[in-house]
Parts: C-alpha cells; structure tokens; sequence
C-alpha cells in the first residue's frame, strides 16, 4: 500500500510547524521532488530545491533559478542567514550517517534555520547521524502503491500505443501492476520499455515474461532457484483443490488497500500432503502456470552450514530475496527432511525451523507457498498448525474417475490414440491402487518403444506389460501408504473432496 498522500500531508505539517530539518527516507527523489512540487503549487509556498545537475530551483516558479558558484552548503547557510521562514530541500545528499566535515557543515546549517523559522529537507535512503536527527523528524516514502502503478502502466500504454502494438486489457493491466509491486517508478518504467522493445509490443503473453524481468534485478542466492515454467502442465483430478485455489486466487490478486481495509491478508499457501507421484509436486508449477507468476525453489538443505551462526544468515538472506521478488509461488518439496528438527536436539535445526515459522506467520509480502510431505510423520507440529497455512490437503491415489482422466490424457499427448470403451475400462481396472506418475510411465513406456521401432498401432498386450511391469508404491510400502492416508483423514482436506 502507498502511502503517498499520506507522506505529502505529513511534509506540509513539518513545513507549517517550521521543523528545522525532515528527512524523508526514500530512494525514490523524483517522487519526494514531485510532492514538493505540488505542496508549492497548491499552498503557494516558496520552496528552494536543490540538485547537482540543475543547482537550486524554486518549485514554486519555474523561471526562479540560483547558483551556488561550487559550494551549496555554504549558500544554504547564507540563506537561511538572511532569509528567516526559508524552505530549503536538498536531493543530493552525501553521507551523513557518521561524525564527518559533510554532516558537521550540516549541522551548522541546521542550527541556523533552527533559529531563523527555516526548514531543511533531506532526500535520503542513508542512515541518519545522530546529532543531526535530533533537529528533526523522520517520514518515509513507502514504494509505488497498486493504485500508482496501475496509473503508471496505464499512461505508459498511452504514450506507446501509437508506435507498438499493445493488447493489453484492464484485467491484464491490474496483473501486470500487482507482479511489479516492490519496484520503484523508475524501474517499473525500465521493465516495461525493455519487455515493449523486445516483443516489438504488449500481448497477454507477455504478463509473465515481467516476473523474469524482476528477479533479474536482485542478487541470487544459492539456496533458492528460479524455476521456470516451460510447458503447459495439466494434472488429473484434485477437482476441489483447483476450485479452492480459483477462490484464492483473487482474494491473492486483490489491492492491498481493499485487504487492509477489511483486516485481511492475502492467502498463505498450502501443505501438500500425500502419497509419493500424485501430482504434489506438479501442483506447484500448475499454480505459477495458473496464477501466471514466478516460481521458485526454496532448498532449505543447501541453507546449513558447518560455521556457527551462517545457516540462520543463508535462512534470512533466502527469505529476504523470496520476498523482494514476491508476487511468487514458492515451492518447497518434501519440506519434511529438512525441517524435521523438533525433538532431534539440533539446535541450529531449530533455530532454522523458527525463523522459518515466524516468516510463514508475520511476512506480509505476497508470497504463495506450496510445500508438499510425503514422510507426514517427520513433521514438527509447529509446522501444520492452523494459521501457518491457509490449508492443509491430503492428495492419495487416483480413484477410478481419476484414473480414466489420467489415462485418457497421457495416451493421447504421447501417442495421439484413444482407447475404446472396453479396453479403457480394462486399464483402469489394471491401474487400480496406482499412483498418476505410475500410468503416466508405464503409458510413455509404450510410447517411447513406438518411436523407436516406428509402428503406427498400439496394442492392448503392450499397455498391459507395461503397466504390469511397474510395481506400485501401495505394494512395496503398504505401511507408509496407510498411515498417509490416515494422517490425511484426521488432520487435512481431500484434494478431491470425495
């Protein structure tokens, strides 16, 4: 949420009460300097702006410009000297966090307008002296809000739609703001020229291509890997699991403002958990399909460290980038063997799973976790407890419905054949108590000899040894399979809702 107008009317109050010095704390000047402008404009104040390349300026009249021969610091001495009520902001601030000559001469300046009813503006993302605080107050310009970027997006359509051609609608122009949240308007503006010069335009297609853009711009880190979506990915069943994350899905697209207003917050995520090759893993890639945003791989594993205190340093570190590039799915797999770390007595273990808990509870960026569990009795109970995820669903294996579905769709995506009746009802009768990635094997089994010995038919014998060839989780591990499916009736949602 931006909190422009806000920061604005918190300024004009420093101004009015004469507050020797306001740092506003922000990396975006263009943005302070605007609000500067309009404060002027609309109040009819005199407020002198000072900047590098073009000195010092009166934003209240753009003809009224000053030089200060080579020395600003010295100019804004004499004019708050000479001037008693002067407003003053500087856009190109040095360092000023420690006891140096800059900040000293600053000092002095501030001591001036102290006694003359001026006021001071500095235009900083540094940290403060000390000393120097002490004069004054502190506002912060938060990031571009959905509402600005939006407009920002809107008028950049405008201003290229004569020369590319641009098929965006408002839906698309609403998503495309929400994945560039966290940018500044100059980045914003830099993404969009690259993606519009690249594609020669702006079609629904390239929505998504913005998430590869912004992870661009942040520095990696080796324990959490961008995960690209090449292909579209379809998975059988789970009909209620989709319903549900349509639902979410735009409680998670919604302005932050509309949330906030209603003591909301966007959708958390979900604990996948479920028998081994039932699509867990694929769920997570069908949603950054689905929701059209970037996915990445969080590797708790590579997160430890041999060293004392590095694990919790790599945890922070991963969790601050999975945050900077938030709107995202975040995808953890098999979340059980890494932080199974309750009643093991390993310390740096659990002060891992901690951090980890109170990032899932307190973050309030837009991230949409999927971690899936195959091993559910390795699992802390910190971990599933209500309020960590949005749900918890339990994923078992394809009934018949499900294994019809699965059939049909691999057969002809690999072979581009259908079965008839009776023969489909044989194979689903043969696939019983197998798991999706099972029958899709043992169909791109067949597939796979098809090509190579170049036939042009598909023979039931041949499914039938494929199929038979395969020995199914729910036979070499029984023991695991019905104690999944007893944890997921007693603690979590059926994927199908049956």
């Amino acid at each position: 949420m931006s909190n422009y107008n806000e920061t604005k009317q918190e300024l004009l109050q420093y101004i009015m009460a004469r507050t020797p010095l306001v740092i506003v704390n922000t990396s975006e000047r263009e943005r302070v300097e605007r609000m500067l402008r309009e404060l002027a404009r609309e109040r009819q104040l005199d407020i002198l702006y000072y900047t590098d390349a073009k000195q010092v300026r009166n934003l209240n009249n753009a003809t009224l410009s000053y030089d200060t021969q080579g020395d600003p610091l010295e100019y804004f001495l004499k004019t708050f000297k000479n001037q008693r009520g002067c407003t003053i902001a500087l856009g190109d601030v040095r360092k000023i966090s420690e006891d140096n000559v800059y900040s000293r001469d600053l000092l002095n300046i501030l001591y001036m307008a102290k006694e003359n009813s001026g006021v001071f503006i500095l235009i900083t993302s540094d940290a403060v002296w000390t000393r120097l605080l002490s004069f004054g107050m502190i506002a912060t310009l938060d990031l571009p809000g959905h509402k600005e970027r939006k407009k920002q997006i809107e008028e950049f359509i405008h201003s290229f739609k004569w020369q590319y051609n641009i098929n965006w609608e408002q839906e698309d122009i609403y998503l495309a703001a929400t994945i560039l949240r966290g940018f500044s308007e100059i980045q914003i503006d830099n993404i969009l020229s690259s993606e519009i010069i690249r594609n020669q335009g702006l079609n629904k297609q390239h929505i998504s291509e913005l998430s590869d853009q912004k992870q661009k711009l942040y520095s990696r880190t080796t324990s959490v890997q961008y995960i690209k979506v090449t292909k579209t990915h379809v998975i059988s069943g789970m009909n209620h699991l989709k319903s549900w994350l349509e639902e979410k899905r735009k409680v998670f697209f919604m302005q932050e403002e509309i949330l906030e207003q209603y003591d909301l917050t966007p959708p958390k995520g979900i604990l996948l958990v479920g028998v081994p090759g039932c699509g867990k893993s694929l769920s997570a890639k069908l949603i950054a399909q689905e929701w059209k945003l970037p996915l990445f791989r969080l590797d708790v594993g590579a997160i430890f460290d041999k060293w004392v205190g590095e694990s919790e340093k790599k945890m922070r570190e991963a969790l601050q980038y999975i945050e900077n590039v938030s709107p995202c799915i975040l995808w953890i797999d098999e979340i059980e063997k890494v932080l199974a770390t309750s009643d093991t007595g390993n310390e740096t273990g659990r002060r891992i799973l901690g951090d980890f808990l109170f990032w899932i509870q307190e973050a309030k960026s837009k991230v949409f976790m999927v971690a899936t569990a195959n091993d559910v009795k390795a699992l802390p109970y910190e971990l599933y407890r209500k309020g960590r995820f949005s749900e918890i669903f339990f994923a078992g294996l394809p009934d018949e419905e499900e294994r019809k579905e699965v059939i049909l769709y691999y057969m002809y995506r690999s072979m581009r054949v259908r079965p008839d009746d009776k023969e489909l009802e044989i194979l689903i009768e043969l696939t019983d108590q197998y798991s999706y990635s099972d029958i899709e094997n043992a169909i791109k089994d067949v597939a796979q000899k098809r090509l190579i010995h170049k036939k042009d038919e598909v023979s039931l014998e041949e499914l039938k040894e494929a199929i038979q060839s395969i020995i199914p989780i729910s036979r070499t591990n029984p023991e695991l399979v019905r104690h999944i499916y007893q944890w997921g009736r007693e603690r979590a949602i059926n994927v199908t809702q049956h």
